[in-house]
């Protein structure tokens, strides 16, 4: 199995305004800032880095707002949970044109990774396809120990 680590940049906060504004939301100050911070990431991120994140822009909006807002934008469609295990929640955009990618977790150190996989890909479809279900949507998530947690071999 080949698996490719991926960076992707779009016009995903744009997107997301124009969903929210359609909606009837306006696009003022903490929506604004965390569909901005949320834009500029490449992988999940937790409510309390989305908060520390916006922070560190200048811009002031407590964390109880953040959460709002994530709960908002989950709502909508517009973002995805993942549990990472341990509790914790992150949240990633949701593209408008399907481009996913799926999640490396070191259940040591809590890293997360993104990767994307052809082949995985074609076998979910396939098996989509082979039961007979209409598959809307899917998540991967591979929990491990990543490089640098990984015991390493000993020598022979």
């Amino acid at each position: 199995m080949r698996i490719v680590i991926v960076r992707v940049v779009d016009g995903w906060a744009a997107h997301a305004t124009a969903v929210l504004r359609a909606a009837g939301y306006r696009s003022g100050g903490a929506r604004a800032a965390v569909v901005d911070f949320l834009g500029r990431e490449e992988c999940c991120v937790s409510a309390q880095q989305v908060h520390e994140g916006i922070r560190r822009d200048g811009r002031a909006v407590g964390v109880a707002s953040v959460y709002r807002v994530l709960d908002l934008l989950l709502a909508l469609g517009l973002v995805q949970r993942v549990d990472v295990g341990g509790d914790v929640a992150m949240y990633e955009a949701v593209h408008p044109d399907g481009a996913h990618h799926h999640h490396l977790v070191c259940g040591d150190c809590g890293r997360v990774e993104r990767f994307t996989d052809d082949g995985l890909e074609r076998a979910l479809h396939g098996l989509g396809e082979r039961v007979g279900y209409a598959v809307a949507g899917h998540d991967v998530t591979l929990r491990g120990a990543c490089g640098d947690c990984r015991p390493t071999a000993a020598p022979p």
